[in-house]
């Protein structure tokens, strides 16, 4: 599959974020922009990643869950899903390119499945055999919506793509979910930090506290709530930046 390398991909951009390899030079002078914008942006990818691995590892140990949909999971690398759990893991994006690279990665872990498929089209999504064929939806299987939904416009209705997403699985299964804000960020490079991403291949859309809280409808929140990502359950010592808030619900 061919790979347009002139257009950063918001997938190798957050891979360069976090210290990764698998990037272009559109994708590190796009997200050079944005360290010039936000600085502190690497730190706060870190404590997102750590955000969902510790999400992850709650789940697998403390509430049983063996089955784990990562969906807009662009690259599964540094520390992703299926490195803090021994469940199943299905990793989908709607990008194929992301989608080819992700099985290259993942091609020899028999828990971990690649989907080329839209949260957009939730029932479709659910119904492809890639994860259907790898997860038994009629058991809890964790959502993970990490850094995704402030990449689906209002006009998509995200909270509706989540409800769907809510009424198609079994009680026991969780919703995890980290999203950008700019929830006391002045509006001068707030609207950089926009512009940067609309001339990427998924702009951005940053949302307010209560917008994202809206997500949760039908679950019930896990301590502390939705909190800055790097206040969920942080371990002693750990940097806490945080460019988005996190939390976790169950459905009952």
């Amino acid at each position: 599959m061919s790979i347009d390398a002139t257009v950063p991909n918001v997938a190798r951009m957050y891979d360069y974020y976090l210290g990764g390899y698998h990037n272009f030079a559109a994708d590190r002078e796009a997200a050079e922009k944005i360290l010039a914008i936000f600085p502190d942006t690497p730190a706060a990818a870190h404590t997102n990643r750590r955000f969902m691995q510790r999400a992850v590892r709650h789940l697998t140990q403390a509430a049983g869950v063996r089955q784990f949909l990562d969906i807009g999971a662009g690259l599964p690398t540094q520390g992703n899903v299926h490195e803090h759990t021994d469940g199943r893991v299905v990793y989908v994006d709607n990008d194929p390119v992301a989608v080819a690279q992700a099985r290259t990665l993942v091609k020899d872990d028999e828990r971990v499945s690649v989907a080329l498929a839209d949260l957009r089209e939730p029932e479709a999504l659910l119904a492809d055999p890639h994860v259907c064929g790898h997860l038994d939806l009629a058991e809890p299987v964790a959502i993970m919506l990490v850094s995704i939904m402030h990449f689906v416009p209002d006009e998509a209705d995200p909270w509706s793509l989540i409800a769907r997403l809510h009424d198609a699985t079994a009680p026991g299964s969780h919703l995890v979910v980290s999203h950008l804000t700019l929830d006391g960020v002045d509006a001068a490079p707030a609207e950089q930090g926009t512009q940067v991403y609309r001339t990427s291949n998924a702009p951005i859309v940053p949302r307010t506290h209560a917008q994202i809280q809206r997500f949760f409808d039908g679950y019930e929140m896990l301590n502390p709530g939705l909190v800055w990502a790097g206040q969920w359950r942080p371990a002693p010592g750990e940097d806490t930046t945080s460019h988005g808030y996190g939390g976790v619900g169950v459905k009952h």
